[in-house]
């Protein structure tokens, strides 16, 4: 099982058992689709913390759940730094009605699926990469049991 895979920033809301259960999580979402995870970085912060992460980086001026930067330097490794809003995973669960914990799965798996190639701006795209948030929120409950 890959050891780096790191929570920074406002990570206090994930305990040891759920850190162990993301790690096999990734590991497994990562193998499956033939990559090996050299390093992620997660960094838990404020909306607003993340807001001039986007406004610096990106030149975009609204609120994200996540932002990704790959770091990779070969096709068949991960390797990136991963931004998350508590803030909109807190909300988000709320207007999608699910869990904090499903929510917090979802944004995990997302910055990960971005960092294997998957996209999310066309609808088609999109789908896909939900299925595989989806898909990934049962392999972590398959592994908590």
């Amino acid at each position: 099982m890959s050891q780096h895979i790191q929570f920074l920033g406002k990570s206090r809301f994930i305990n040891g058992m759920q850190r162990k259960n993301i790690r096999q999580m990734l590991d497994t979402i990562a193998e499956d689709h033939g990559y090996i995870i050299k390093n992620i970085c997660y960094v838990f912060m404020s909306d607003d913390e993340l807001l001039e992460i986007n406004q610096m980086h990106l030149q975009h001026d609204d609120y994200t759940d996540i932002i990704t930067f790959d770091l990779s330097d070969t096709e068949a490794s991960i390797d990136g730094e991963i931004y998350i809003s508590v803030d909109r995973i807190q909300e988000n669960a709320q207007n999608f009605n699910c869990s904090v914990g499903d929510e917090l799965i979802r944004v995990i798996s997302h910055g990960v699926l971005h960092l294997m190639g998957y996209k999310d701006k066309s609808e088609i795209d999109s789908q896909k990469m939900k299925d595989a948030e989806n898909n990934s929120i049962e392999i972590y409950h398959g592994i908590s049991q």
